[in-house]
């Protein structure tokens, strides 16, 4: 793979493992998938075979976006006014979402990861997680593989969540029969992608995380099976925590559900919860302490209603956390460069509520790059410095857009907010998108695929 020179870009948010800081008037070099040096007039000394050299004047080059909770397939179900959270109770909002996501075929799978890749790479997203817990028996189970094939296509670092949901709505979960798997085949299928897709070297493009859909939906022994494939496996663990549930887990296993995670083991460095909105202080010390990491999802906030999740207190604590979108039933976008916008703007909005200050814009750059690196156990992503992957995204400044707000690369994003797509998006030393193009792709024939498998979807 060959290289590329970005030359004279205006600013780079550079990090050597020591804090990001803004440099002014340099050039960035990547070698293969790796970044090989970043400096002023890189360009004087001779360049690596076939280095491609691009102007960057006036590009602010920041590094790689990682999401950390995504449920691509709800893609599908996006700005239904049928499906209006504000206009249903949640029972109501359940019962119906879940049958059309009975529906699903492989193909809808498919599809709608690759709708849900395209734009979190135009928006500067480079490493993706999904948390996939919908398998309806008449797909089969190869939907975590079409997600790797979509990965491919467009070039996005993939994490995959392989979830599933065990315990029948019978028994108390909310989950239809028709998306049910016992425990023996759920872990089955999580042994299945470790061997098939799980890459743990430097630069992976493809790792295989164990992730039960939510305790109040899965039988203990599911939550059990899963910490012992994964630590045997050494793959990471994922799950929802923190949305409500915890009166429910509490009346069932007689604590709620952080303890009763931490009794069953799926707590600690190698785990990560989504939500954790509704957690006591208390709660959220006994995860900083284990070492469990949070995927903070923002925009869900607005729709659901839920309290704003308690970031300042998290920070305070030590808590590791990271950013996700969230899937589509709770969040219409695929946009985590807007997710660092409203995350920030939500934590003004209830500061005076707080006992922690609202950390700085800059941080919450942060979550939503190093941060997510940590979550996901990397630690060759997350920042630009030599050595570390040529994962970056650049925005041109030279727009009235940006008047006013140059002087301040590190909280333009979360501060500012970004209305539009980013100008190049790079993964892996390759670019995937740029100047309003996915390069070697038809993005109007992936649109036109993505609707048609989306028609064969009844509502």
């Amino acid at each position: 793979m060959a290289g590329h020179l970005l030359k004279n870009c205006a600013a780079v948010i550079v990090d050597e493992g020591n804090g990001p800081t803004v440099r002014r008037n340099v050039d960035l070099l990547t070698d293969g998938p790796a970044i090989r040096a970043i400096g002023e007039n890189l360009s004087a000394a001779p360049l690596p075979a076939g280095t491609t050299v691009q102007d960057a004047d006036g590009w602010f080059v920041y590094p790689g976006l990682v999401n950390t909770h995504h449920h691509f397939f709800q893609c599908f179900v996006r700005n239904r006014a049928d499906l209006d959270w504000t206009k249903l109770s949640v029972i109501e909002w359940l019962d119906r979402i879940y049958p059309i996501f009975s529906q699903l075929t492989e193909d809808c799978f498919y599809h709608s990861s690759v709708t849900a890749m395209a734009e979190l790479i135009k928006h500067g997203c480079t490493t993706a997680f999904d948390h996939q817990y919908n398998f309806p028996r008449h797909a089969g189970k190869r939907l975590v593989d079409r997600q790797f094939e979509a990965a491919d296509l467009l070039g996005m670092r993939f994490h995959a969540g392989r979830g599933g949901n065990t315990l029948p709505k019978s028994e108390g979960s909310t989950i239809p029969d028709a998306m049910l798997e016992t425990t023996d085949e759920f872990i089955a299928d999580c042994a299945r992608l470790i061997d098939a897709y799980h890459d743990a070297g430097p630069f992976s493009m493809r790792q295989v995380v164990v992730a039960p859909c939510q305790p109040v939906n899965c039988y203990r022994e599911t939550f059990v099976e899963s910490v012992a494939l994964a630590r045997d496996r050494g793959v990471f663990l994922h799950t929802h925590v923190g949305e409500g549930e915890s009166p429910v887990i509490a009346a069932r296993h007689g604590k709620r559900t952080v303890d009763y995670l931490e009794e069953l083991g799926f707590a600690g460095p190698d785990a990560f919860y989504a939500h954790c909105w509704e957690l006591t202080h208390d709660e959220l010390r006994t995860m900083a302490a284990s070492g469990t990491g949070v995927s903070h999802c923002p925009e869900p906030v607005y729709l659901v209603g839920a309290e704003v999740t308690d970031i300042p207190a998290m920070a305070a604590f030590g808590l590791r956390v990271g950013i996700g979108c969230d899937g589509a039933a709770s969040n219409d976008n695929s946009n985590l460069m807007h997710c660092l916008h409203s995350a920030y703007m939500l934590q003004c909005l209830v500061a005076s509520t707080r006992k922690h200050p609202v950390p700085a814009p800059a941080d919450f750059l942060g979550y939503g790059t190093t941060g997510g690196a940590s979550l996901l156990g990397r630690a060759d992503i997350g920042r630009l410095a030599p050595g570390m992957a040529a994962d970056l995204f650049a925005i041109d400044t030279r727009r009235t857009d940006y008047v006013g707000t140059r002087h301040d690369p590190l909280s333009l994003l979360p501060r500012v907010g970004i209305g539009m797509a980013t100008d190049m998006t790079m993964i892996n030393g390759r670019i995937v998108w740029q100047d309003g193009a996915f390069p070697g792709l038809d993005e109007a024939k992936l649109a036109a695929d993505a609707e048609a498998a989306l028609a064969t979807v009844q509502f």
